[in-house]
Order: C-alpha cells, then sequence, then structure tokens
C-alpha cells in the first residue's frame, strides 16, 4: 500500500501579540518625554535613526544632556511638553516615573494623532518596545508583548551570539550591492541564487569584511550556474534526535532558505517552525511498519523539485547519513547532475548515551562503537550481522529501530556468548521532554520492554562502557 505525500502549503498564520514593524524614521520629527537615563536611551536611539529628535524635561539628568549636547539632531527643551508639541511627530516615546506627567503626555498624543509608547506602562501605549540585536543595516527585534523584558533580553543576548559584531559589514555589503545585482543581466532566479550564495559565505566567513572581489565571484558563480533547472538545489540535513535546540545552525540557516521542505515523520513541528514561512513542507515520513512513501517516489520527487529550480531541504531526523538511505538519493540526484549539500546532525546513539548520562566509548571497556539496523528494509530481523563483533565485550553496540525485534537479537546474542548481565538500555524519544529509559541487561531487557507501551522512536545501546560511572 501507498501513501501519497502529504503536501502543507503555507498555513495561516497563529495569533501574534503584536505586530513587528521596522518603522524608518530619517528625517522625520520624534518626541520624548522625560529626563531620566530612560528617556535619555530612548532620545539616543531615535536619534540613532537619523529622526530629528524634540527631548522634554523639566530636570534632565546628565546622560540626557550629553547625548542633546552630541547629537546634531536633539533638541532639548527644559520645561514640560504641551498638546502642541506633538503635532506633527511621527512617534513619541515617554519615559518617567510621574504619573501627572505621563497622563498628559497620553493626553497631547492622543489629541495630535501620534502613537506614543510609554516605558513600563504598556496599558497606556500604542506599541511596545522589543529589544534590540543591532547590526544596521540588519536590524533584529524581540518582543515578548511587554510581559517579560528581562526575558526579551535574554533572548537578545542568545541571538546576539549567534549573529556577531562583524556580521554587520555583511549586512553593509548586501545593502550596497543590491543596486549592481539589479543591474547585472541576471534573471530573478540568478538574483536569488545570488543571494543564497552571498548568505552562504557570509555565515562561513563571518569575521572578516566582504570584499569586490567576493561580489564578483558570486556573480560569476550565479551567471555560470546555467538555465533556472540547474539552479536548483538539494541540501540533506540532519533534524537531530528531536529537540529543536540540537539542530545544527548551518542545518537551521538551510531551512530557513528553503522552497521546499521534504521531512521524516520522526521531525517534530518545532524544528520545522525554523523554515521560512513561505516554503512549503511535505511529509515523506517512512513509517515502520506501516503504510509509508515508497523510497523511489521521494527519490524522484527531489530530482523533479530541483529540476523545477527549487531549494529544496530534505530533512531528516538524526543524522542523515545513517540508517537513512541518503545513498539513495545521493546517487539519484549526482545522475541527475544535481550537487547535493549535507549538513550532518547528532544522531540517535549520542542522544541515548546523553539521556544515560554515559560514554559511548572507554579507555578501558569500549574501545570501538557500531552502529546496526535491527530490521531489514522488508521489516525483517537481519541474519547477516558479524555476530562475533557484536558480542564483543570491548565494544559498545547502538541498535537503531530495534525495539520490535529485539528479543530475537537478545536470543541470537546471548547464543553467540555474549555475557548474560551485559548492561542494555532501551531509551524512548531521547533528547525530548517525553524521554523514558528502561535499564536492564541483554538478557532481561526484552521482558522488562514487552511490559511497557512504547510510542516514540527507541534507541537500544548495550556495552559496559555505558554504566562505569
Amino acid at each position: 500500500m501507498t501513501r501519497k505525500p502529504d503536501e502543507i502549503s503555507s498555513e495561516i498564520m497563529q495569533p501574534l501579540e503584536t505586530l513587528p514593524v521596522f518603522f524608518p524614521l530619517a528625517g522625520r520629527r520624534v518626541v520624548v518625554v522625560g529626563g531620566g537615563e530612560g528617556a535619555a536611551w530612548k532620545v539616543d536611539l531615535a536619534a540613532a535613526t537619523g529622526a530629528r529628535v524634540d527631548a522634554f524635561a523639566r530636570d534632565p539628568g546628565e546622560k540626557l544632556r550629553e547625548i542633546a549636547a552630541e547629537r546634531t539632531n536633539v533638541t532639548l527643551y527644559e520645561r514640560s511638553a504641551t498638546a502642541t508639541d506633538f503635532e506633527g511627530a511621527a512617534l513619541a516615546f515617554g519615559a518617567t516615573f510621574d504619573d501627572a506627567e505621563a497622563d498628559a503626555a497620553r493626553k497631547a498624543a492622543d489629541a495630535a494623532r501620534v502613537a506614543l509608547n510609554l516605558a513600563d506602562r504598556p496599558a497606556m501605549s500604542d506599541f511596545i518596545m522589543g529589544a534590540i540585536v543591532n547590526r544596521s543595516p540588519l536590524v533584529i527585534g524581540v518582543s515578548t508583548g511587554g510581559a517579560s523584558p528581562v526575558f526579551a533580553q535574554a533572548v537578545r543576548g542568545r541571538i546576539e551570539s549567534l549573529v556577531p559584531a562583524p556580521f554587520a559589514a555583511w549586512a553593509k555589503a548586501a545593502q550596497d550591492w543590491r543596486p549592481q545585482v539589479l543591474s547585472s543581466g541576471l534573471d530573478f532566479l540568478a538574483r536569488r541564487d545570488f543571494w543564497r550564495r552571498f548568505t552562504r559565505l557570509a555565515f562561513r566567513d563571518i569575521e572578516r569584511p566582504p570584499t569586490e572581489k567576493d561580489r564578483d565571484a558570486l556573480l560569476k558563480e550565479a551567471r555560470e550556474a546555467g538555465d533556472a533547472a540547474s539552479r536548483g538545489r538539494v541540501t540533506l540535513v540532519g533534524a537531530g534526535p528531536g529537540d529543536p535546540e540540537l539542530l545544527t545552525l548551518k542545518g537551521m540557516r538551510a531551512l530557513a532558505g528553503a522552497d521546499v521542505v521534504l521531512f521524516d515523520d520522526l521531525v517534530p513541528a518545532s524544528i520545522l517552525d525554523f523554515a521560512r514561512r513561505e516554503a512549503t513542507r511535505i511529509n515523506v515520513g517512512k513509517r515502520g511498519y506501516k503504510p509509508s512513501v515508497r523510497q523511489e517516489e521521494i527519490t524522484a520527487l527531489l530530482v523533479d523539485l530541483a529540476r523545477a529550480g527549487k531549494n529544496v531541504v530534505r530533512l531528516k531526523g538524526g543524522d542523515p547519513l545513517i540508517f537513512g538511505r541518503a545513498n539513495e538519493e545521493i546517487a539519484a540526484l549526482r545522475e541527475a547532475g544535481f550537487d547535493i549539500e549535507i549538513v550532518p546532525g547528532v544522531t540517535a546513539a549520542c542522544a541515548g548515551a546523553a539521556a544515560l548520562g554515559a560514554s559511548l566509548t572507554s579507555r578501558e571497556t569500549a574501545r570501538r562503537v557500531q552502529f546496526i539496523t535491527a530490521h531489514t528494509k522488508d521489516g525483517e530481523f537481519p541474519e547477516d550481522f558479524d555476530w562475533g563483533a557484536l558480542a564483543d565485550r570491548r565494544a559498545t553496540t547502538a541498535v537503531y529501530m530495534g525495539n520490535r525485534t529485539l528479543p530475537a537479537l537478545s536470543r541470537r546474542l546471548l547464543e553467540e556468548g555474549i555475557a548474560h548481565d551485559t548492561p542494555a538500555f532501551l531509551i524512548e524519544r531521547a533528547s525530548t521532554p517525553g524521554e523514558r529509559v528502561i535499564k536492564g541487561t541483554i538478557a532481561d531487557l526484552p521482558e522488562k520492554v514487552a511490559g511497557e507501551t512504547i510510542v516514540g522512536p527507541v534507541m537500544v545501546l548495550i556495552g559496559w562502557a555505558l554504566v562505569e560511572n
């Protein structure tokens, strides 16, 4: 029985607490009310955009005076703001502990029909200021809808570590080079290919500034890429064992640039969310012992999408090169004339070991790790293992897809001489909130597992190194 791929087009937008908007203010007038540190920061922020800032404070603090003296586009008025002062402003900010002053600013902004933000007074504000990552012209805003500014700042810190300060030079190059790319004679698909190549280079060489030589080389590469079909590309991405934080940065960037994502059943929605919103998502999951999309269908779809000029991400659980049938997809794409980029992922064996808090290797007891799959493509128990190697006390064995055939594997290993008390563990849903570990030995683990309801994907780990600590 064959199941056709489930195609999920662009979905309806989920509820948004606030609408993220980036407001150009260069040359426009902004009003700021208040004289403390908060008001000074708002004045500096607005002035940095090129706005003409009028600051009103009866008792301006030292920081506000310094900014007004340093910035030519800031005018400081040492008095309270009036309703007339708000007229013609593009935006207004208030940062004051004085309730009467805040209320007056609110009424004046309403009368002048100017959007107002009052610091620490979300109920009185028309808009909320988020935490900002400034890599201008790349600007990233983070907001919790006013619920937790401290949490927004923490998220900003995480983003800043992913997008270091030197990235601003690449963002500026993108801004400066855009007119030349538009006038280069490249068609739409080729220009899109140029920016994909630009992005990959930027993240690869993020610590150095871009040069005109880089621009010319990228233009040449995009021009030589040929017709629209040859510009299609496929990236094989390992999604990791389930925890979205175990997706690599490179995998995340691949998803962010994808036109189409072909994903397996084991890939959680939290990882699919890293794909850009416009991307088409197609479920091509291969379900063990259940109706599934045939491998030849998946392979043909990858080739067809690449020929259509699409940027395709083939997203596989764990690492795509370990029991993921990647060889068939790679061979078909190369035969069709397409290069394929491979982004490794954290494999389930490593996540399982992490769940145990154990190492897969040991200088004393396990100098070898062996990965096996416990059933053939027909779902049967394989008989062609090197059983002597699997029974070796000096190795750790990681068994993929081993739940159903665990009794047969245990019985055969015992027949081949493995010690009855060899530690064995079944880890269900490793790295996820539903993670569960069933402990035992190679002799009694099948019986222990038989009494449990196993729902998620499992990993079986066998070996003495797992209990050294």
